[in-house]
């Protein structure tokens, strides 16, 4: 960043800072407590609740009583969607921006280096690999205002617990205190984990030294106890609980689990009942990964009713990008993989990389056992989560890209009705499955474009009427490949977005509606 645009940031942030100081005119009094409870790569299809209109053979082998009893007291959303990827999902939640805009296209760990695949026919851009931050002077980082900090300035109680992934190393947005988290229990840069299991002591040898960069930090009193990281976290959080409830004031929870992120350790605790079921060993391990997860839901959950919160506590549930699955496998004649129904999986544009299970219990507001087949986005948590505060007023120092939700939980509107929903990936992840590297997407009430920079190519899907994504209908409609191409053109022009370029003559791959 350059010295008049880091003064310019700067400058901007200052004036969110003082916009930030309490407005909300009802106090604190019964203001909702808030959780926000976020799983790491979890498909579509990795529960025993049914985000489709049948039941799958996924949903039958999961076991996630929780996450059908969150599902009982509140609303299902059957097409919310996120982006292909964690380090991207995760700063448009904190900022509010959409992935184009805040160019954190890819996922960030060590500062200044780049983790995209090299291509002997492009050179991908020079993207946000710092990630995003609050104040400026780091390059290749995207300033934005966070929800959390308005949180917290309202008179929010934050606590941060598990994965945080919104900055590279040594760089502000690293620290979860830096966004506005009272309390930080396990977060830093990295965006998995070493392991899940405390006989490695998380990541670390004996006398405390990490093993790898994604070793988590902060859970020392757990090592060789025997405790899955799962369970760590959930204990740390209901401990942070438990003091948030002595404070007088609203509490808003950050649980955002590392699982169900490789590796597959086994969660001996649900393990030999999948084994028993007939599933392998790494299966069942995945499975034990998935049910570990939904037992954190509930003990949370638990601890809700147990302190007579459950009436004023909303419960928000998501995943940062689709389940970890981009090579299909044929089983007695049908095409399955871990996603299906969905098409590919995490990294990928098609549904399986980008179409993630949501739930929100609202008390009072959304109507139990209630489903909402209209789609929502990722950003879209930023506005949502101030409104339910009964934060109104707030200024940032970026656009707010998200649109807030609360109309479709009360039932009273249809805020994707005529919306375009964008993802732009010019990058390289290093899987080849379908749908992965170096493009973009729009969505648009029943239509789908997808476009390749590298080659030109366009697909176009009915998503209602082709979940699978296996009828490319982009020669009978040419006059809706046209239309999608110039509104997704002139969007990612608009927020400046980032394009490939070619290695042959070093000019820019061209835009949708440039082919």
């Amino acid at each position: 960043m350059n010295k008049s645009l880091a003064f310019a940031a700067a400058s901007l942030a200052v004036t969110a800072t003082a916009a930030a100081a309490p407005n909300n005119n009802a106090g604190n009094a019964r203001r909702p407590n808030i959780i926000l409870f976020l799983v790491d790569d979890m498909g579509w299809q990795d529960t025993s609740l049914p985000f489709w209109t049948e039941r799958t053979q996924y949903n039958k082998v999961y076991e996630t009583p929780n996450m059908e009893r969150l599902a009982r007291q509140g609303m299902m959303f059957t097409q919310a969607y996120a982006a292909s990827v964690s380090s991207p999902s995760r700063c448009s939640l904190i900022t509010g921006a959409n992935n184009a805009r805040h160019r954190v296209t890819n996922w960030t760990l060590e500062r200044d280096k780049s983790v995209d695949f090299p291509s002997d026919v492009v050179d991908c851009p020079d993207w946000n690999i710092n990630g995003v931050s609050q104040v400026a002077g780091t390059p290749n980082t995207y300033v934005g205002t966070s929800f959390v900090e308005l949180l917290r300035h309202s008179g929010y109680h934050t606590i941060h617990c598990g994965k945080a992934h919104f900055g590279a190393m040594d760089t502000p947005g690293e620290n979860p205190t830096h966004w506005g988290f009272e309390v930080n229990i396990a977060g830093h840069a990295a965006g998995g984990l070493a392991t899940y299991l405390s006989e490695l002591n998380y990541g670390h040898t004996k006398d405390g030294k990490p093993t790898s960069l994604m070793s988590i930090p902060g859970l020392e009193k757990y090592w060789g106890t025997g405790t899955f990281v799962t369970e760590a976290l959930t204990k740390e959080a209901i401990g942070a609980l438990d003091k948030a409830k002595k404070y007088n004031q609203p509490f808003f929870l950050y649980m955002s689990h590392y699982a169900i992120h490789i590796p597959i350790d086994r969660d001996e605790r649900f393990f030999s009942k999948y084994v028993r079921k007939g599933l392998s060993d790494k299966e069942a391990a995945y499975a034990s990964l998935i049910e570990g997860m939904d037992k954190s839901l509930g003990d949370l959950m638990d601890w809700v009713e147990r302190n007579g919160e459950k009436d004023n506590t909303i419960i928000l549930f998501m995943s940062d990008n689709g389940g970890l699955a981009t090579n299909p496998t044929w089983r007695d004649g049908e095409l399955f993989h871990q996603n299906y129904p969905l098409l590919s999986g995490k990294c990928s544009l098609y549904e399986g990389g980008i179409r993630e299970p949501m739930i929100v219990s609202w008390p009072g507001v959304t109507r139990a056992g209630s489903k909402c087949d209209k789609y929502t986005m990722i950003e879209d948590f930023y506005p949502t989560i101030l409104e339910m505060a009964g934060v109104n007023k707030y200024k940032t120092v970026s656009p707010i890209d998200g649109k807030s939700f609360v109309p479709m939980l009360r039932e009273t509107g249809d805020t994707s009705k005529g919306r375009a929903l964008v993802w732009n990936f010019p990058n390289i992840w290093g899987n080849n499955g379908p749908g992965i590297n170096l493009n973009c997407a729009i969505r648009k009430d029943d239509w789908k474009l997808i476009y390749y920079y590298d080659t030109g190519r366009k697909e176009l899907f009915n998503i209602p009427a082709d979940i699978s994504e296996q009828h490319n209908v982009a020669a009978e409609h040419k006059d809706i490949v046209k239309r999608l191409s110039r509104e997704l053109g002139e969007y990612l022009r608009r927020v400046d977005a980032q394009r490939p370029t070619f290695k042959s003559d070093g000019k820019p791959c061209p835009w949708p509606d440039e082919v």
